[in-house]
């Protein structure tokens, strides 16, 4: 057990899928998993074990934001051995091309700032995804032929209820995909670690036009992007 993650030694799987809200946990492990049980709620961040094509798994929710990513992801790397993270989680499109319910994949990731920034002091790390997991990523996404694919860069912001159009006019001009708020750190820790990570992301809003999913239809919608992840995670 940690400070933030009750799982006992051995309750955690070293491919561990990282949704940011912990409903949606229960709700891959329920539809995804073999025998799922729930090995951890501490504060309410739900996590579940158990097996996809005999392949021992854990979904752990996240929380919303770099901070909260931070915290799960290096216990989870550090105290629970943990070797293969993805985060599966939502983002909104930036470019004109990209609609709502496209899988994006995140080859790399810019932010302003976040909890490791300080570690490199003057430097500007760029933190990028891990190449063999985003390859067979985009091989599952394709091949599946579930919607359009999109690779490329995203941008990790520290706030949600963001007014920088200015900000979103440049991450557009320069070619930037979607906005979320977690793979920037996610990314930096892997990095430090040396593990695998990697974010698949699903198109639920767009920046530019204000077009949403609806609530209802989001559940369905993410279908496609867990099972892209565990693919990804279990291909040879």
């Amino acid at each position: 057990m940690t400070f933030h993650i009750g799982a006992q030694p051995g309750e955690i799987a070293e491919t561990c899928l990282l949704p940011g809200d912990p409903y949606r946990a229960r709700w891959a492990a329920e539809r995804f998993l073999d025998q799922p049980r729930l090995v951890s709620e501490t504060r309410g961040m739900l996590a579940y074990t158990g097996t996809w094509r005999g392949n021992p798994v854990t979904i752990h929710g996240t929380g919303m934001g770099m901070p909260s990513i931070s915290i799960y992801a290096n216990e989870l790397i550090r105290d629970y051995g943990v070797k293969t993270l993805i985060r599966v989680g939502s983002c909104g499109a930036l470019q004109p091309h990209i609609g709502l319910r496209d899988l994006v994949l995140a080859q790399a990731a810019s932010t302003i700032g976040s909890p490791s920034s300080s570690i490199f002091r003057e430097m500007r790390f760029a933190p990028v995804a891990d190449f063999d997991l985003l390859s067979k990523a985009y091989a599952a996404a394709t091949g599946a032929a579930t919607g359009p694919v999109h690779v490329g860069g995203i941008f990790t912001s520290d706030t949600f209820y963001d007014e920088r159009s200015d900000l979103n006019d440049q991450l557009q001009r320069h070619g930037c995909l979607a906005v979320e708020m977690e793979t920037a750190e996610l990314y930096t820790l892997a990095a430090r670690y040396q593990c695998r990570a990697l974010a698949i992301l699903t198109v639920s809003d767009h920046i530019l036009t204000g077009a949403a999913l609806p609530s209802a239809e989001r559940e369905t919608s993410f279908a496609a992007m867990i099972d892209t992840a565990l693919h990804t995670a279990f291909a040879a």
